[in-house]
This record gives C-alpha cells, sequence and structure tokens, in this order.
C-alpha cells in the first residue's frame, strides 16, 4: 500500500485547508486511513481517522466540529477538509492505513505512512 499526501500550505488563522490522501497498491475497502500530525520535539499526534470497513469515524477532541474526513471510493482518496484553522494546527501531517476495522488515534494500528505535507498557520 503506498500513501500519498498532498494539500498542504500556509494560510492565516480562521483559514481553511484540504488534504488529500491518495491510496494505491491495494484495494483500501480492508483498511483504516487516518491523518497525524507532528511538531519538532513532539510525538505523532492522532487527528482524524476513518475506517472503509465499518464507516467508524475519529476526531480528536482539538479538531472536533472544525476537520471533516472522508472517502472518496471512486478516487482512491482520503481527504481531510481543515476550517476554522489556529496556529496550534501548525504541523506536519501524513497520513496513514491500517488493516484494522474500527477507526483509531493508535499510531501502532497503522502499516503503512505516507510522507507528510506541511500545514503553518500564521496569526
Amino acid at each position: 500500500v503506498q500513501l500519498q499526501a498532498s494539500g498542504g500550505g500556509s494560510v492565516q488563522v480562521g483559514g481553511s485547508l484540504k488534504l488529500s490522501c491518495a491510496v494505491s497498491g491495494h484495494s483500501f475497502d480492508e483498511y483504516i486511513i487516518g491523518w497525524f500530525r507532528q511538531t519538532p520535539g513532539n510525538e505523532r499526534e492522532g487527528v482524524s481517522a476513518i475506517s472503509a470497513v465499518d464507516d467508524s469515524t475519529y476526531y480528536a477532541a482539538s479538531v472536533k466540529g472544525r476537520f471533516t474526513i472522508s472517502i472518496d471510493n471512486a478516487q482512491d482518496t482520503v481527504y481531510l477538509q481543515m476550517n476554522s484553522l489556529n496556529p496550534e494546527d501548525t504541523a506536519v501531517y501524513y497520513c496513514a492505513a491500517g488493516r484494522y476495522s474500527g477507526a483509531s488515534e493508535n499510531v501502532k494500528m497503522y502499516n503503512y505512512w505516507g510522507q507528510g505535507t506541511q500545514v503553518t498557520v500564521s496569526s
């Protein structure tokens, strides 16, 4: 399974970005897809996840109500719509896939990782 993350950039506080994670190499209908973020010196944090198996979703408390995760099965792509961005959302964002059923923020459940995409929110 290969994952290609894209869509990062620089926005001002209150702005929006839409991240994309293109999945190839295997049909992802047996996987969970997660979005994680990491800042220098900190551990990777689970932001959101979606299960292609049971349609369950996960959102970290810090992004609930602002971020929306979705799947486009026709495009084999998972999106993360990020609204009302604030400086605390600044990080490198990664997408990952794991062969489980329920969406999870647990890094250990993900076996495949894409490269990161930088998101910078300035005030």
